[in-house]
């Protein structure tokens, strides 16, 4: 007898992530029976819509609902740690966007198209959605990984306003507003201000270190998906002016020499990406040509010159270790909400 469709519950479902989990629900048309939208109290009673259709948003209370077989959250680290504990205890499996269990041992830290049998201590109860500048980063450097071997990669990042919500998406728009008005230009919502300006990213900064907390995320987190402690990466995470989806400038030293053309056929035979790499017509991977697609995208590919041996062809034809690449990656979709809805897909449909 076949198993029926699953029960869902999305949490902080009036978020930006969460109103993008329902749309990559509702595109996919992922077979589901109910389906219930949870948020904070005061977003209680909003009407979002689905299917033709409105969910009336629940407050999330102490008490986790029955019958959920898969719940996606997306409000925090702080509920999810406080959710995810009643919501397994009631059976159900749990898809975490927030960074609440990803570093946990035995909770699997998946991207279905690297990892989806990561072995799990839990039983699979609860699984984690890696950080978004991860996941961008990932999708592009694992095929080259799984063919030619990684040994460095250093990696600086160009990360939307998406990436830290609705407010922060709202506080770009109305900065550039003022700013093109003449208005005095001062911080909205970061530590500095946003609208024609750029910044270390606005996560903690360890003072020891001078990491801040996504490039230490960009770093462990790559080490645990690909099950591998000694691969070097050295990131650099900076918050740029841009609306929505991430870039990710990507320098990378192989394990064994490749010419251009190897690296190119690895990347071409990958699922979730798309190569945008035309020197003639200089069109290469934008934030815009990224927004709202499912794929990773990828241009920019070329030799490293600081690493190719004496006196070879610059073209790439030369095996060298080397390489630079240019990627852009929606962040609320196969950053956040496409990959946790592809989890479950895995596992329910």
């Amino acid at each position: 007898m076949p198993t029926p469709p699953p029960n869902i519950a999305i949490v902080g479902a009036t978020g930006a992530v969460g109103r993008e989990m329902l749309a990559v629900l509702e595109q996919r048309n992922f077979k589901h029976r109910a389906i219930r939208a949870f948020a904070s109290p005061r977003s209680a009673g909003q009407q979002l819509p689905y299917r033709g259709t409105t969910i009336t948003v629940e407050a999330l209370t102490d008490a986790w609902p029955s019958g959920i077989d898969c719940a996606l959250l997306s409000a925090g680290s702080g509920i999810s740690k406080a959710v995810a504990p009643k919501a397994v205890a009631s059976g159900t499996v749990v898809i975490d966007n927030s960074s609440a269990f990803r570093m946990t041992p035995g909770v699997p830290l998946i991207v279905p198209e690297i990892n989806m049998h990561a072995d799990t201590a839990n039983g699979g109860r609860i699984i984690a959605n890696p950080n978004c500048s991860t996941i961008i980063l990932l999708m592009a450097a694992t095929p080259l990984h799984r063919a030619l071997g990684i040994e460095r990669m250093v990696v600086s990042t160009y990360q939307a306003a998406s990436g830290a919500g609705w407010q922060a998406m709202e506080a770009l728009e109305n900065e550039s507003r003022a700013v093109l008005a003449g208005q005095p230009h001062h911080a909205s919502i970061f530590h500095e201000p946003y609208a024609f300006n750029l910044f270390c990213h606005n996560s903690a900064m360890d003072p020891t270190t001078g990491l801040n907390a996504e490039e230490q995320k960009m770093i462990s987190e790559t080490r645990k998906i690909w099950g591998d402690e000694t691969v070097r990466i050295s990131a650099t995470c900076v918050r740029v002016p841009v609306l929505r989806a991430h870039c990710e400038s990507v320098n990378i030293t192989l394990k064994k020499p490749a010419t251009l053309a190897q690296v190119r056929a690895a990347l071409a035979q990958a699922p979730g990406v798309q190569i945008i790499d035309d020197r003639a017509s200089n069109t290469f991977p934008t934030p815009l040509k990224a927004t709202g697609g499912d794929d990773v995208l990828i241009g920019r590919l070329r030799a490293d010159p600081s690493q190719l041996p004496p006196n070879a062809n610059p073209d790439g034809s030369t095996p060298t270790l080397g390489f630079d690449l240019f990627i852009a990656g929606d962040q609320l979709r196969k950053g956040a909400a496409l990959n946790a809805v592809q989890i479950a897909e895995r596992i329910f449909n």
